[in-house]
């Protein structure tokens, strides 16, 4: 496993994230019969035997936190552990926190996050009297929270957010379709590095939005928000996404919330890693973002 220092975190990151969704036996208002705590705990330990050492999660990952906490109590002294809130005012946001820390048994996270955020009004809120960053900078001197961060889709409430506060990391989807096709994260990724932050890149194995609910549900990958590149038959290009968003200079990519997609990760990130992307990789994706442009997951012209 290769890792990489971890912006101004100071800590190294493997270049394969375990995202918490993987973890989840129920998620989105479904059940996954076919997982379980023994599965996860199993997935967990291969995890950390395979060199990963950064995990994520929120409570808005259905059962995500009861299941992934329970499998990393033997290894939480070993591993950097991330959590969220999509919380917006500190009466509501304090308790999902305090519930965090019990399920995921620890007293303290690596790096804690300002979840999801998609809107200016949203950010106001959140910065505003009575908001989560109240709670936020309350932890972070309390030792509750080592580092703080954003996660976001919407590039401009993300920029935004980093005027207002100087955050440790970042949680972006640093896509090839979406940088490629629409340019969007190329200003956020110039502002993270200018301030050394710490960049995790999200969606590095997306291929376009889902056309419809009944698609995804009848997908082998239904716990992923938008369609991913398949693991078995269109491997060429899933590698040729991860390469791109890698050559952007994200520090670690967390997959979608499927064990396929993790396994295959950790299994091609070295092979992955050992060149750039080629100019035939980035023609191919050029080609078949003719194929999908239209699928877009977060449409940048669109007002939020």
């Amino acid at each position: 496993m290769k890792y990489n220092v971890f912006g101004r975190c100071g800590f190294e990151i493997s270049a394969v994230t375990y995202g918490g969704i993987v973890s989840a036996t129920e998620y989105d208002g479904r059940s996954y019969a076919q997982d379980g705590q023994p599965i996860s705990d199993r997935q967990v330990a291969w995890a950390i035997e395979q060199g990963v050492n950064y995990f994520d999660v929120a409570p808005t990952y259905g059962n995500a936190e009861l299941q992934l906490g329970n499998s990393l109590i033997p290894f939480r002294k070993d591993i950097h552990l991330a959590c969220k809130t999509a919380e917006r005012l500190r009466k509501t946001a304090q308790p999902e926190m305090e519930k965090s820390l019990k399920l995921l048994h620890t007293d303290y996270f690596d790096v804690y996050q300002l979840h999801g955020l998609s809107t200016m009004e949203e950010l106001e809120r959140a910065f505003g009297p009575g908001g989560t960053m109240e709670m936020l900078l309350e932890m972070k001197e309390k030792g509750i929270a080592k580092h703080l961060g954003i996660t976001a889709h919407n590039e401009d409430v993300a920029l935004r957010a980093l005027e207002l506060y100087d955050f440790d990391t970042v949680l972006f989807p640093f896509n090839w379709h979406m940088h490629m096709g629409w340019g969007m994260g190329r200003r956020l990724l110039e502002k993270a590095k200018e301030r050394n932050m710490g960049i995790l890149c999200m969606k590095s194995m997306i291929e376009r939005a889902w056309k419809s609910d009944e698609e995804r549900y009848a997908s082998k990958y239904p716990k992923s928000w938008c369609r991913p590149f398949d693991t078995e038959t269109e491997t060429e290009l899933l590698c040729a996404g991860i390469r791109y968003v890698q050559s952007l200079g994200v520090h670690t990519i967390i997959p979608p919330g499927n064990y396929d997609h993790f396994s295959f990760g950790v299994h091609q990130i070295d092979e992955l890693l050992s060149r750039p992307i080629s100019e035939e990789e980035k023609a191919m994706l050029a080609a078949h973002l003719e194929e999908v442009k239209e699928y877009p997951f977060f449409h940048p012209e669109k007002k939020y």
